[in-house]
């Protein structure tokens, strides 16, 4: 591990501002909140630290694909290279300074690292294990502050407008892409306001066109992309990119039929098989549905499935 940030003083109110900021930028946070005091620690109930990532982006090297199960990639945080050079951590506020805050963001830290850490107490005691003489500790909730899921869907059509609005409602940030315009241009009926506007976003380009990245606001491994658009060689040609780029869940709207001529296409260029099998087509639980938004109900389902393992609240998908 490189050295411990060095905390810039700030108020309670404050620490919570730059959480919040980071959160909605797609960025981890660990908010430390001093619960209890007894003795002569320097801590005063109340205090707040939080410990994030600067915003410059390391990345995930593109293939790099830990799995979780057979069909789901982990989301590893691609912010987590602290070693690399290419991202910052860095520490706002403080829990009373001295050797106990040296702890808890010591431990914060590890905890920013690892997505399986879930909001807990410890206590902090002054002594031989900070190597004080002082009597007395702390009692810190450290809280991980994971940003909601990103969500790229690729095409504009019926389905995609149905499923990227109840994503948005499921407390995903959805980016809704299409090149065509009057499909993703005004007038689709997609809402634009208060809390939608700030989780769902609508892009006009190409899949590929670097504004695309940009406005999903989390790099490809921490993020879902579900293919949908007009055209089925343009779909295989999605999933493929898809796959390249990293995304740790790639789904494709289609027949049984369609997956199986897209999987045989992707092999025929050359995508590896541990890819190709974690492509999840048709995506969607089966449910029998037909209607737009019945298909974006069972699509929902199998993201909010897909999420709820990664965060390790059930043990696997739900079952097509």
């Amino acid at each position: 591990m490189s050295a411990l940030p060095f905390p810039r003083t700030a108020a309670p109110d404050e620490v919570l501002r730059e959480a919040s900021a980071a959160l909605e930028a797609g960025r981890a946070v660990i908010v430390a909140t001093v619960i209890a005091r007894q003795g002569s620690a320097p801590s005063t109930p109340g205090q707040k630290l939080a410990v994030l990532h600067s915003g410059a982006r390391s990345g995930v090297p593109r293939g790099a694909h830990p799995n979780v199960d057979q069909n789901v990639v982990a989301m590893a945080d691609p912010e987590a290279d602290l070693a690399g050079g290419g991202m910052q951590v860095i520490a706002i506020g403080t829990v009373g300074g001295g050797a106990v805050e040296h702890a808890v963001i010591r431990a914060m830290v590890e905890a920013l690292d690892d997505p399986s850490v879930q909001p807990h107490m410890e206590t902090f005691r002054l002594g031989p294990n900070l190597g004080m003489c002082c009597g007395g500790s702390a009692t810190v909730l450290i809280e991980p502050l994971r940003p909601s899921i990103a969500v790229l869907v690729i095409g504009a059509g019926h389905v995609g407008t149905e499923t990227a609005q109840l994503l948005v409602r499921l407390g995903f940030r959805v980016t809704l892409v299409d090149a065509r315009e009057e499909a993703a241009g005004e007038g689709r009926g997609v809402p634009l306001a208060s809390e939608t506007a700030r989780r769902l976003r609508v892009v006009c380009a190409d899949h590929d066109d670097p504004e695309v990245l940009s406005a999903l606001g989390s790099a490809p491994a921490r993020a879902f992309a579900v293919v949908m658009t007009h055209d089925h060689q343009l779909d295989q040609a999605v999933i493929g990119w898809a796959l390249s780029e990293g995304f740790a869940f790639v789904g494709g709207v289609g027949s049984r039929a369609k997956a199986t001529r897209t999987r045989e296409r992707l092999r025929a260029r050359g995508v590896a098989e541990r890819d190709i099998e974690r492509v999840r087509m048709p995506v969607g639980v089966d449910i029998g549905a037909r209607r737009p938004a019945e298909i974006a109900v069972a699509i929902a389902a199998e993201l909010v499935a897909t999420r709820a393992s990664l965060e390790g609240l059930v043990r696997r998908p739900a079952a097509r």
